[in-house]
């Protein structure tokens, strides 16, 4: 935040911050009986409730002044209008341009990408129903039975995040696999639980040289010339990539090669070909319906003003949790088990993204950036860390994410899911005293002595705040307003912090020093001398341990 014209705003905030520090949740709900009525949204049949937050009035009216004082509504114009928003790789972002469903022209450097996009889906989507319908064989005539996506990064966290939560709608005929650590166990433990001759392999790397991805790709590759023969690589693999040589020299016809484009991030690219192993999955209707979600939150992101805008309001609670109050962390809480990726989804979609200290114009950002973000579903999240969220001494804001009627589940065992989400949302804020504990235990009958030890251990301080998103069902639809939710939150905060969400070097260093490395660990012959002593050491004592 290094605008002079933020200082008002800020000051503002901060002066806010001071005053109501003693203020509790349950407080404000004890002086505005409207408080819910004012403090939620609804988009078609989804609501986002964020009346259980440390905001009142002011705080609300001092955010929305924050977002008009960075000047946000033309940096959101600009993003819509293909501009130049990643400036350190001098791109534009425009994955909206992917979920564009009527073709109305979007540009990228003077030129409509809509066109190419609407071609590319097409494509991508016509093998698909090939791959679906079985027209499409294996080298010894098999239909397809085992999809398996190799990617890492958006090229794995996305569509395997979308595959395990849509997995009601994925047909009955395939299992959906997804490779990513380049720890050979992954694709080794993949390997045991297909038939070679009904896989089919999609290698998602833009670059084709993605070094955890073209290593599981290439002994993918000679896993099937070992069982299926050479010739058998041309009908059991395909790509989402833009490197038409290395495609072709790896085996891969033309025609199964799918493209993705430079204005399109990893994080980002779900709504492309990168989608192909979900598309199969699930169907081109709907992957379509996944892309009309996204295109709904586009169209609510771009237009709702900005006291109702959905994800500028998620954004600019969790500035004001992350910078005035300095809670460090969010967590992402889905009551539904076919959401256990998707907190992994959004911790590379909002930590890459923003996990940020430089400003763009290459200063160091004087406020935090970027909480760390993590996430299970519920309940099993009540089981594990959820006492930190009740009587820890850190304070993490909770989203809570709850369908009202489920899919392909028992109904009445999900009348207990959402009991156990409403409970732990109204438990968090509400909490219970001391003097709530001891009448509690007095009632069971304990002394006055026991009671006076046990108690302490009792209280729940509450006021610890959340949000809570209830919508019907989670359909193709609904995960693709969710998804885009979180996007366009993570582009509104990447405003008010002004820096890249974009570009990720932050990547970079650590991977030049495992290419340095690898050799070394390879070969116990090779010099150490120029290690720092921590590296020397740990491999001399890997040498040990190998016997080298």
């Amino acid at each position: 935040m290094d605008h002079p014209e933020l200082s008002e705003a800020l000051y503002a905030l901060e002066a806010h911050h001071a005053d109501s520090r003693d203020v509790t949740i349950a407080d404000l709900f004890a002086r505005d009986p409207r408080r819910f009525a004012d403090f939620h949204v609804v988009l078609d049949d989804l609501l986002f409730d964020f009346s259980k937050h440390r905001i009142d009035r002011t705080t609300f009216k001092l955010l929305i002044d924050l977002a008009r004082a960075v000047k946000f509504e033309a940096r959101r114009a600009a993003l819509f209008a293909g501009a130049i928003v990643n400036e350190t790789e001098g791109r534009p972002a425009l994955h909206m341009a992917l979920r564009n469903m009527s073709g109305t022209p979007i540009v990228a450097n003077g030129i409509d990408v809509m066109p190419e996009v609407l071609a590319e889906r097409r494509k991508m989507l016509a093998f698909a129903e090939s791959v679906r319908s079985g027209a499409l064989k294996g080298a010894s005539g098999e239909s397809f039975a085992h999809i398996v996506n190799i990617g890492i990064g958006g090229s794995d966290l996305g569509p395997a995040m979308a595959a395990r939560a849509l997995s009601p709608f994925v047909a009955s005929h395939f299992d959906l696999h997804f490779v990513a650590n380049v720890d050979g166990a992954d694709l080794a433990d993949t390997l045991k639980r297909i038939d070679l001759q009904r896989t089919l392999f999609i290698v998602s790397s833009k670059t084709f040289t993605t070094l955890e991805t073209m290593t599981n790709a290439q002994a993918a590759r000679q896993a099937v010339i070992d069982a299926l023969g050479e010739a058998a690589v041309a009908n059991h693999f395909c790509a989402v990539s833009t490197a038409a040589k290395e495609v072709a020299a790896f085996g891969i016809r033309d025609d199964r090669r799918f493209l993705f484009w430079d204005w399109v991030g990893g994080r980002y690219s779900l709504w492309s070909s990168i989608g192909l192993s979900l598309a199969i999955g699930i169907g081109a209707q709907n992957f379509e319906d996944f892309l009309h979600g996204g295109e709904d939150i586009d169209k609510h992101f771009a237009t709702a003003p900005l006291a109702a805008n959905i994800p500028v309001l998620m954004a600019l609670i969790e500035i004001w949790y992350r910078d005035f109050w300095d809670y460090a962390a969010q967590a992402v809480i889905p009551y539904d088990q076919r959401l256990a990726r998707f907190p992994a989804y959004l911790q590379q979609l909002e930590m890459e993204s923003n996990g940020k200290s430089v400003s763009l114009a290459g200063k160091m950002l004087e406020t935090p950036t970027g909480p760390v973000i993590f996430g299970e579903p519920g309940t099993n999240a009540q089981h594990a860390f959820f006492q930190l969220f009740h009587q820890g001494t850190e304070i993490v804001p909770v989203d809570f994410l709850i369908a009202a009627t489920p899919i392909a589940s028992d109904p009445k065992q999900h009348h207990l899911l959402v009991a156990n989400c409403l409970a732990q949302s109204e438990a968090l804020m509400k909490g219970r005293t001391q003097a709530e504990v001891e009448a509690k235990l007095k009632a069971q009958g304990l002394a006055d002595d026991a009671i006076a030890v046990l108690a302490p251990h009792k209280v729940f301080p509450g006021n610890r705040p959340s949000s809570t998103f209830l919508y019907q069902s989670l359909t193709p639809r609904m995960l693709g307003r969710l998804v885009a939710l979180y996007e366009h939150k993570v582009f509104v905060q990447s405003v008010i912090w002004n820096i890249d969400p974009f570009d990720q070097w932050g990547v970079e260093l650590g991977k030049e020093l495992a290419l340095r490395l690898a050799p070394l660990v390879a070969d116990p012959q090779a010099s150490t001398v120029a290690l720092d002593g921590s590296t020397a050491g740990l491999l001399a004592h890997l040498r040990g341990l190998r016997g080298t």
